[in-house]
């Protein structure tokens, strides 16, 4: 047996192989290639399905033409969309043919009507108001009535509703500027500019005071609708909130003075806390200093809390605008709302490490001290704070709290006010003989002195 020729042979079968290995390969790819191309290309075909386009750029700053023919379509499709709504002579044309289809028996006042009267007027009533009589809207509005009928004027005042938020759905639009279904701070303020003349309520507003009124309606929308300080709304966000509720309200020429008063909205909100600003500003520079602002309120915010709104909040040469000062009053008259929270945990969050720890409190809690020594009282052991505050919360983190168990546990306006304001930390140290003389007035802090 010849060794060298048997080992010649097997080196050559070897290299056989891997050549055929490496052509297999190569054999593969060139196949995967060819049927990728032939599917790519097959989706072009007439019996292939096309994905649809789904981006379309915007046109560019200098794109001119673009942009008109954009604004151009629009404003023809926002006309388009407001004549499909019902306008007054179709609404009191449904409402007549409601209650010409009353279903007996009738109870009390309350006009009924059941499902194939209901269907029957769907069909007399056109069609811009096929939408409203659909199955789905009856069961929304059925009840315990036991002939399986709907109050009339129940669904009248759906459809009213529905046809309002469609139309300020697209009133709203027409101040998108861009286009993407939201509103910046300028289109907003545009949008309410231009409808103060429509509400009765402000037609004793002085023109000079329109652009602070404006300021003080839009950071309302702005300061709970936008937490992240995006500088946009969605319209979306505007439609679902009772804000918009709230400043149409004013449109009600006999509106209560204690509807006013609780409405920010109103004329006389409004000049209040323009008229708090201007009484705060001692030096009437129009800015707010930190000496200014320590006598907002009762004048019981520690200086603690006080640094640290200069520290985080916007501020120009040391000083606080009128802006500025408006998302600090949104924050501390309404300590519940969880927008309000995040603003006051930011300040109380000194390391900004997204949790409050015992250094943390502490660190707020001694200024609460110092100014109970000052009045002459003697002051609360921290540790007997710090236990409460966390029995009320009751963190996940049982040695820290994040803005989370601040909102969940119910408790954040309490926990913010004993830290924060002597005022507020006198009226829960002193909760359970407030209780008891309820009814009666109780003391003002300067009791305390």
């Amino acid at each position: 047996m010849d060794w060298k020729k048997s080992l010649a042979d097997k080196l050559k079968q070897d290299n056989k192989v891997r050549r055929s290995e490496q052509e297999t390969k190569e054999d593969e790819m060139m196949l995967f290639t060819k049927f990728y191309t032939d599917w790519k290309g097959g989706l072009k075909g007439p019996n292939s399905v096309n994905i649809p386009r789904f981006y379309y750029r915007l046109p560019a700053d200098d794109e001119v033409l673009q942009q008109k023919l954009r604004e151009e379509s629009r404003a023809v499709f926002l006309q388009r969309k407001s004549r499909e709504l019902l306008d007054n002579e179709e609404l009191q044309n449904l409402w007549f043919l409601l209650d010409k289809h009353q279903s007996p028996p009738l109870f009390g006042e309350e006009a009924m009507i059941n499902y194939e009267n209901f269907q029957t007027v769907g069909e007399k009533a056109g069609i811009k108001c096929k939408s409203f009589f659909t199955s789905k809207v009856f069961g929304k509005l059925i009840h315990n009535d036991p002939f399986g009928r709907i109050s009339i004027m129940q669904f009248f005042n759906y459809v009213m509703r529905k046809v309002w938020l469609h139309q300020t759905r697209i009133g709203l639009s027409l101040y998108d500027v861009a286009g993407q279904g939201y509103l910046r701070e300028s289109d907003l303020e545009n949008y309410i500019l231009e409808l103060i003349p429509t509400l009765p309520q402000l037609d004793g507003l002085e023109k000079s005071f329109y652009s602070f009124y404006v300021c003080t309606a839009v950071r309302k929308f702005f300061f709970f609708l936008d937490p992240l300080r995006t500088g946009k709304i969605k319209i979306q966000d505007i439609l679902a909130c009772s804000f918009l509720d709230d400043l149409l309200e004013l449109r009600d020429e006999e509106l209560s003075k204690e509807s006013q008063e609780s409405n920010w909205f109103s004329a006389p909100s409004a000049l209040r806390v323009y008229g708090q600003y201007l009484n705060l500003d001692k030096d009437h520079n129009g800015m707010l200093s930190k000496e200014e602002l320590s006598r907002y309120g009762t004048g019981t915010l520690t200086s603690v809390f006080l640094d640290r709104v200069f520290q985080e909040c916007l501020t120009y040469d040391g000083e606080m605008d009128y802006k500025t000062y408006l998302d600090f009053v949104l924050a501390l008259e309404n300590r519940k709302e969880p927008a309000a929270l995040q603003y006051i945990f930011k300040l109380l969050d000194i390391g900004n490490k997204g949790c409050l720890n015992v250094f943390s409190l502490n660190y707020f809690f001694r200024a609460i001290q110092e100014q109970v020594k000052v009045h002459g009282q003697e002051p609360v052991s921290f540790q007997d704070v710090k236990d409460e505050i966390f029995d009320m919360v009751k963190p996940k983190d049982p040695l820290s709290i994040t803005l989370q168990d601040l909102i969940q546990s119910s408790q954040g306006d309490t926990v913010c006010s004993i830290l924060i304001d002597l005022n507020g930390f006198w009226t829960y140290e002193n909760r359970e003989v407030l209780v008891a003389n309820d009814g009666e007035n109780p003391a003002d802090i300067d009791d305390m002195s």
